[in-house]
């Protein structure tokens, strides 16, 4: 029975060393004493030695093992750690050093977890005699028992966490004495007394034991068990309130795994801590694969506006900058697209951004700007003199409509369907002009606009060739086998699944088109999805690994389209921001 036993509990270990109940746990118990201070550096400089070494194996309750030795630190031993320990320079001198102790020492904690009080100074010590000698530090499961303490004990039970005081509150049948084998004997009760405490804080294998270590807040300790029974597959997950309300959306490609963490002493995040508390429940929505889950996360949270997500996350903050449809067109800052003919712009995550890029339109073309559509100011690269004092006023010319359409509104057209090749040449000749009379700072304002706008045209250009597909199937070879599946449609996720291994994914191509969401596409550039869905989309298709299955028409973006200025929009943001923060410093 008992070997049934063992190997059940070894079976556990391989699966999932962290879900190990307690009692299966194999721990070593160690203690070392040392010339004081801190740990010798690899080269043996500034650093002390260990004195002695003393280790005992548990299991169940029950001693599996001894290892206790005194160790010849290659050093005198101060009085007062002469007095603190009893250990004496004769006691060491016959002893072995370091090196000779650490191949027994390391077979005897391989494979168990260690456990020392106040833990880190034991193992800062261990893991700089290894590097020091060219041993590999086995990197072990380790529990600090003084954090537990400080964990499960409270101040009105026990003043202070210090091993002598918790080994008399535990009655331990040895009592620490400053050597070794004595303080890890008194190290074993201590643990086995703490293990104790925590069945009542819902801790009973060795995964909680190390979280309970840690500095978890009592509202991660008390909704920890919100995380229970959550798939370990890909999907999103959705914290909600008392109300069933949405408090806050993710995604993982282990959705268990992943809530877990939200419990764990790596969560520091205050926003988290507070929607905890708020929090009763998690829902679980699994996915076929990460790009499925991705979308879905953008969907819900556009759908519900959580309040715990970033705002960065909400499209429906977007704006566009739109050329209107009027005789003489001007440029007009809107929140939605719509089927009126005109040219839109974006989208752009704040109002300030778009802001910056019409003002570089204005710079670079004589877009009107106002109500008045009979006389507008004629903008060329030469009349950018005229703001440095070398000419004598600004051009303004009445202007038909045909005029008006070829000097200003069709350029703006053609830069945003096609090449923005013009709008450039005419930003950058105002950039040279700025910069030849040395006015420096209105050379950085114009190039902060033209990186704006280049960022805008390259975004939106790159989204349209994917949104102009009617219908876009591809493949990426599945981390189980077989493939992951997405069909696209107008820039959309229309249907997602996976195909069995060994197996040709057809078949499963035209099961998911069956079922597949029907896409009629809208005006504008993201016609039937937000421009970060289409984005998802992008990089994912993007990958090596992704393979196009079919497409309902070609892939391309414009010959000369805004993505050749890719290079000259890096400089500008490098220049920009280099500009910002000579400023804030």
């Amino acid at each position: 029975m008992v070997a049934q036993t063992d190997n059940f509990v070894q079976g556990m270990l391989l699966d999932d060393p962290l879900a190990v109940p307690l009692s299966g746990v194999t721990f070593v118990v160690v203690d070392l004493e040392t010339t004081g201070g801190a740990p010798a550096k690899p080269d043996g400089s500034n650093g002390v030695g260990i004195t002695e070494i003393g280790a005992v194996k548990v299991r169940g309750g029950e001693e599996l093992g001894v290892l206790g030795t005194l160790v010849n630190p290659g050093e005198a031993i101060p009085p007062f750690i002469t007095v603190l320990t009893g250990i004496t320079e004769a006691m060491i001198a016959p002893a072995p050093p370091i090196e000779e102790v650490l191949p027994a020492f390391l077979e005897f904690i391989n494979g168990a977890v260690l456990v020392a009080h106040n833990a880190p100074y034991d193992v800062s010590f261990l893991k700089a005699a290894c590097a020091r000698h060219g041993y590999d530090w086995p990197n072990p499961k380790v529990l600090d028992t003084a954090a537990l303490a400080r964990r499960a004990l409270t101040r009105d039970e026990v003043p202070n966490r210090k091993l002598g005081t918790l080994a008399a509150f535990f009655r331990t049948e040895v009592a620490p004495t400053h050597r070794a084998l004595d303080d890890a004997r008194a190290t074993v009760d201590v643990l086995h007394g703490l293990f104790d405490r925590l069945g009542s804080h819902n801790v009973s294998t060795l995964g909680e034991a190390i979280e309970f270590a840690k500095a978890v807040t009592p509202a991660q300790r008390r909704k920890k068990h919100l995380a229970e029974g959550l798939p370990k597959a890909p999907g999103v997950y959705v914290f909600r309130a008392s109300d069933d309300r949405p408090l806050y959306v993710g995604t993982s490609v282990d959705i268990g795994t992943r809530v877990r963490s939200y419990f764990t002493a790596a969560e520091k995040r205050a926003r988290i801590s507070e929607m905890l508390n708020a929090a009763v429940r998690v829902e679980a929505i699994e996915c076929a694969h990460g790009l499925e889950a991705e979308v879905r996360e953008l969907r819900l949270i556009a759908a519900h506006a959580p309040p715990y997500n970033r705002r960065s996350k909400f499209p429906e903050r977007v704006v566009w900058l739109k050329l209107t449809t009027d005789a003489y067109p001007r440029l007009s800052m809107v929140r939605r697209l719509a089927d009126d003919g005109g040219t839109y712009l974006g989208p752009f995550s704040s109002r300030r951004s778009a802001e910056l890029a019409a003002a570089g339109v204005y710079d670079a073309i004589p877009v009107r700007q106002c109500g008045h559509k009979l006389s507008v100011r004629v903008r060329t690269p030469a009349c950018a003199l005229a703001e440095l004092g070398k000419c004598p006023a600004p051009c303004e010319h009445r202007v038909s409509v045909d005029e008006y359409d070829a000097m200003a509104a069709g350029p703006f057209r053609e830069a945003v369907t096609a090449d923005p090749g013009p709008l450039v040449t005419a930003l950058m000749a105002r950039i040279e002009a700025f910069s030849a009379a040395q006015r420096y700072e209105e050379a950085a304002v114009i190039r902060g606009r033209m990186a704006a706008i280049l960022r805008a045209l390259i975004r939106m250009q790159r989204l349209t060739a994917l949104t102009s597909q009617e219908e876009l199937v591809a493949a990426r070879p599945h981390a189980g086998g077989g493939w992951d599946l997405a069909i696209v449609r107008y820039g959309r996720l229309a249907a997602a699944g996976v195909s069995p291994p060994r197996q040709h994914p057809r078949a499963t191509i035209e099961s998911l088109r069956l079922t597949a969401e029907t896409v009629l596409p809208g005006p504008g550039p993201t016609p039937a999805a937000t421009a970060e869905e289409t984005e998802r989309i992008l990089a994912w298709l993007e990958r090596p690994e992704t393979r196009l299955v079919e497409m309902t028409a070609t892939w391309a973006s414009p010959a000369r389209g805004a993505a050749r200025f890719s290079k000259l929009l890096a400089r500008a943001e490098g220049a920009v921001s280099v500009k910002d923060s000579a400023v804030r410093s």
